[in-house]
């Protein structure tokens, strides 16, 4: 029964690939995998795997931070916010041609952790960045590679899934004394930040050995800078308000109580100054009132059900025995668990162009298990989503990547190839960065 549970698993993770739907396909091989430890293993109940995804549905440690940060996202785009603050960090570039490669990958990265979607972040970004690239003489295929290398920086945001989920497995193992997502990104913060500019640089290096830094585009003397902007720096910070609250609130600052600035409280606080930023530029209150709920309600559908969904995987892996084998053989050695939690769901997200289905199914069957390893769970856990984040950035066929080449006009394949080197050295320096420096 190991062996069908594990050939389950590949079928899964291979309709995944073949774009089927994530949710439904992640579900239904969970309630196959629970039927069959239920009548032929005696294993956990089908029952019990569904209440697994009901739990999810209701988990108040999730629900309200994923949904109050989509909310609070597409308030950002409604009244404009998001444009004031890129075009703030984006301009500077322009005067400082020797950092514009690895300036525009940090800028992209900073800002996908306020904006925690890659395509999202892709499309705001891109189409400020890669025009004034291009006006400056790079070669486009570089300036939308410099743009979606950056596409990672959401792996530090406390509106990404994965970091709650973790945070979440970690306090209800008492290993963390709040479901607190801040606690866990503190901890990946400071070796991602490593990641990030290791990355940046040896782009620049390809940059320069492939001579597609600034100035060597000489051909291209139509390119023109984006349009002119006038930046208001009072918009440009609102979206960095929640993120700002949320840091002083956190245990290691502590100038704010932690209990009452949860993320979902600042995210509301954000959304509410955005909201009177939309009153002052003449946008009704009402119609920002539904970008939130919509934002929310996306949140819910795309995020918080893939979660649950997950979970009900997890559930059938756990039923038919296949998460105890897992476990066991990793048992025999740490660097197998250390390498498992990198490897799969880095390739399962450069191969796919998402590694969410991926990073979740091993938080929820593998990194429980984390202190059987000589890990901690916020170790494991973080080096898998980290690991998801980093292979969609060197995947052909992610929506960001997808995004950034039409912009610049090249193929995506030849994108991905440039960012393809940068991203492997950075998973290598921020997994050993984590396993060493926490």
């Amino acid at each position: 029964m190991l062996w069908v549970g594990l050939a389950i698993v590949i079928v899964t993770f291979w309709l995944i690939y073949k774009n089927y739907e994530a949710r439904l396909v992640l579900a239904l091989s969970g309630l196959v995998m629970a039927l069959l430890g239920q009548y032929l293993c005696g294993g956990m109940t089908v029952s019990a795997a569904v209440q697994a995804f009901i739990k999810q549905l209701v988990n108040g440690g999730l629900v309200p931070t994923i949904v109050t940060v989509m909310g609070f996202g597409y308030v950002m785009t409604f009244t404009k916010c998001s444009d004031h603050l890129v075009n703030a960090l984006v301009r500077p570039l322009t005067h400082v041609p020797a950092i514009v490669i690895p300036g525009a990958v940090i800028i992209t990265w900073l800002l996908n952790i306020v904006l925690p979607s890659a395509a999202g972040i892709a499309a705001a970004v891109g189409v400020l960045l890669i025009p004034a690239l291009i006006a400056l003489k790079v070669r486009p295929v570089m300036a939308a590679a410099a743009v979606f290398l950056g596409t990672w920086g959401s792996v530090v945001s406390p509106g990404l899934m994965f970091n709650p989920q973790v945070a979440d497995i970690a306090f209800k193992a008492k290993e963390i004394p709040a479901p607190d997502a801040m606690i866990v990104i503190f901890q990946e913060f400071v070796p991602c930040v490593i990641g990030a500019l290791v990355a940046a640089v040896l782009l620049a290096v390809l940059a320069m050995v492939m001579r597609e830094g600034v100035g060597s585009n000489k051909d291209d003397a139509s390119a023109e800078a984006a349009k002119d902007f006038k930046i208001n720096p009072i918009y440009a910070i609102v979206p960095v308000i929640p993120l700002f609250l949320l840091v002083i609130a956190s245990k290691q600052v502590g100038w704010l109580p932690t209990k009452v600035f949860t993320v979902p409280v600042c995210m509301l606080i954000g959304t509410g100054i955005g909201m009177i930023v939309g009153l002052i530029n003449r946008q009704s209150l009402g119609d920002c009132s539904k970008r939130f709920c919509r934002g929310a309600g996306d949140g819910f559908a795309d995020v918080v059900i893939l979660i649950a969904a997950a979970a009900l995987f997890a559930a059938g892996m756990k039923s038919i025995g296949l998460t105890g084998a897992l476990v066991n053989a990793m048992k025999g050695s740490q660097s197998i668990a250390m390498f498992s939690a990198a490897a799969g769901p880095f390739v399962m997200a450069a191969i796919s162009g998402s590694g969410n289905a991926a990073a979740l199914a091993f938080n929820e069957a593998i990194t429980p298990h984390a202190a059987d390893f000589g890990l901690t769970i916020v170790q494991l856990g973080a080096v898998a989503q980290i690991a998801a984040g980093l292979g969609r950035t060197m995947s052909p066929v992610a929506g960001g990547v997808i995004i950034l080449a039409g912009i610049a006009g090249v193929n995506p394949f030849e994108v991905a190839k440039r960012t393809a080197l940068p991203v492997l050295i950075a998973l290598i320096v921020t997994t050993v960065a984590m396993y060493t420096l926490n």
